[in-house]
């Protein structure tokens, strides 16, 4: 009796993991991650050691935050540290 609980309670949790990764998904359809716009504790994730996820980023246009935008609009964003970048910019 106890494999079956475990093993409903593990199937359970995948498709909840599941659900959340197609959620996220969604919500970046149509836009691009993009790194060192992000204002102090605004960015979406990927805010670098120390930090969990959003909201977490310590200043200003952290180079390894990023914020989700309109595709295509990254490269474009002037920020007063340079541009925007697809990929983590170093500090």
């Amino acid at each position: 009796m106890n494999r079956s609980i475990a093993a409903a309670a593990f199937a359970t949790s995948l498709v909840a993991a599941f659900a959340a990764a197609a959620q996220a998904d969604d919500a970046m359809k149509g836009k691009e991650k993009c790194f060192g716009v992000a204002l102090k504790g605004q960015n979406d994730c990927a805010a670098g050691p120390g930090t969990t996820c959003a909201g977490t980023a310590k200043m200003d246009h952290q180079g390894n935050a990023w914020k989700a935008v309109p595709a295509g609009t990254c490269v474009t964003m002037k920020t007063p540290k340079g541009m925007g970048s697809l990929t983590p910019i170093k500090s």
